[in-house]
């Protein structure tokens, strides 16, 4: 159940509370005149089920309340009402399927900002592959991808290409190129003054790293665990029950191949530069795709859900 808040200009609070009176799954709605000062106007509460939120957003987007007024959905954490359970019942699909396409975008703009904290957890991050890479410790790398904050702009690439979004994918391949960039660079420094202060000598790099080699030597596989990963990533975001986002970090080879990349420039093992960099695009592309994919489906399932609805809504009922 969601609980839905609309500050409304005066202008437009008719088709408001039209809309929001003609929806059978509210089960609860609540009108404030004149309470709200900016902008002048009303306030709309209402509560509703996950699976049909979506579809009133955009509803009330389509009004242009967002152009004057906010429109804020938060969810409820416990709620007891008989006819909220109708509601819940009447409504199509299923809460825990659901996608608010609202909630995700805003998600998504607000974490692919290219922030000082992204930039620290992607530097950070490619830091601590680098010695793992060094030690050929797993649990490191195993730590370094829980730590890397790259998924989320990965997957707002597919859902900008979803949604029509363009300054989202623009803002999304922004941030992932610079975060990179600047992560890969600075620890090419730092990989720099541990060899000239002799902490790490080439023989560490080039020596046999059985727990680490996987790195550096992308092969089908690679591309199988990054689709895997992408579209279970993106069913954790949008679900509203998602807990899958570890087990995506853990799954990706992407800033330990960063962290390599680092290390083979300094360390002139062009081979495992050539070899990073094929893994860290391997791994970005087919999590891209599978985003975009996993997405697609989606909108293209509950469309068909929303149509049901309608359809079975708009059919005359017989009367005895």
């Amino acid at each position: 159940m969601l609980s839905l808040r609309v500050s409304c200009p005066a202008s437009l609070c008719a088709p408001v509370e039209a809309l929001l009176r003609a929806e059978p799954t509210i089960s609860s709605l609540t009108v404030h005149r004149g309470a709200s000062l900016t902008p002048p106007g009303d306030v709309f509460l209402a509560d509703l089920p996950r699976e049909t939120a979506g579809a009133l957003v955009d509803s009330l987007m389509d009004i242009g309340v967002q152009n004057e007024g906010t429109v804020t959905l938060t969810p409820v954490g416990a709620w007891i009402s008989r006819p909220g359970l109708v509601a819940e019942r009447r409504a199509p699909g299923r809460s825990p399927d659901a996608v608010v396409w609202a909630e995700v975008t805003e998600r998504a703009y607000s974490e692919t900002e290219l922030t000082w904290t992204y930039v620290s957890f992607m530097i950070l991050a490619t830091l601590l592959a680098a010695i793992a890479i060094v030690t050929d410790s797993v649990i490191l790398i195993i730590g370094a991808m829980v730590l890397g904050p790259e998924f989320v702009p990965i997957a707002a690439v597919g859902l900008g290409m979803v949604r029509r979004r363009r300054g989202l994918v623009r803002q999304a391949l922004r941030t992932l190129f610079i975060g990179f960039a600047v992560s890969i660079s600075v620890v090419a420094v730092v990989a720099l003054l541990a060899r000239v202060t002799g902490i790490v000598d080439v023989s560490q790099i080039e020596s046999a790293r059985p727990g680490t080699a996987f790195i550096y030597t992308p092969n089908w596989w690679s591309l199988a665990v990054s689709v895997l990963a992408g579209a279970a990533g993106v069913l954790s975001l949008t679900a509203a029950k998602g807990n899958g986002l570890v087990g995506v970090f853990i799954s990706v080879t992407t800033i330990p191949a960063s962290g390599n990349i680092a290390l083979a420039l300094i360390f002139g093992l062009w081979s495992e530069v050539l070899g990073s960099t094929a893994q860290l695009a391997i791994n970005i592309t087919g999590m891209a795709l599978a985003g975009w994919a996993t997405l697609a489906l989606q909108q293209i399932v509950w469309a068909r859900i929303s149509s049901r609805r309608v359809r079975r809504e708009l059919r005359p009922r017989s009367h005895p």
